[in-house]
């Protein structure tokens, strides 16, 4: 049942086009994509601090 199928996207993606238009998906594409790169990076930023320590000593 938690499958989607190609029907059930085509008609999520047509629903989509419908409420935000052509023009605007990319700009939600972009804002999207940033969002995920910055919340990868605040949780790289949040590992211990040991490990921190280790990863900054071995660049070194």
């Amino acid at each position: 049942m938690g499958r989607l199928g190609l029907t059930e996207i085509l008609v999520i993606v047509a629903i989509i086009i419908l409420l935000f238009g052509g023009k605007k998906i990319p700009e939600l594409m972009k804002g999207l994509g940033s969002g995920i790169k910055e919340f990868k990076n605040a949780a790289k930023d949040d590992q211990p601090a040991d490990k921190k320590e280790d990863k900054e000593e071995e660049k070194k």
